[in-house]
């Protein structure tokens, strides 16, 4: 089972980056998909998600700002992320929880991508 997170790199503030998160080795149909980042020095914390039970959810500091939308066809999530701020740089990661329901603790995703670099800067 692999997840792989695609799409970082360096904007400039104010910019726009979407990231995507591809599954393989088994289909996410019933999983809850997220998000979630580290800082360097940082503990990893959440950005969004969207429950298979319906809705999404998202850090304060990224809403209204931050979309998260997922494709059961081609079992993938995406986050568009907008008016990007010099703060959310840091590594993204896409996971999966396998009880379907809204999460945003990192010990209840059972799945990890490697990671993608987001960095904002001028």
């Amino acid at each position: 089972v692999q997840l792989q997170a695609y799409g970082g790199g360096l904007v400039q503030p104010g910019g726009s980056l979407r990231l995507c998160c591809a599954a393989s080795g088994r289909t996410f149909s019933g999983y809850t998909m997220g998000w979630f980042r580290q800082a360097p020095g940082k503990e990893r914390e959440f950005v969004a998600a969207v429950p298979w039970s319906g809705g999404t959810g998202y850090a304060n500091s990224v809403k209204g700002r931050f979309t998260i939308g997922r494709d059961n066809a081609k079992n993938a999530v995406y986050l568009q992320m907008n008016s990007l701020k010099p703060e959310d740089t840091a590594i993204y990661y896409c996971a999966a929880d396998s009880s379907g329901y809204f999460s945003d603790a990192p010990g209840t995703y059972d799945y990890w991508g490697q990671g993608t670099q987001v960095t904002v800067s001028s």
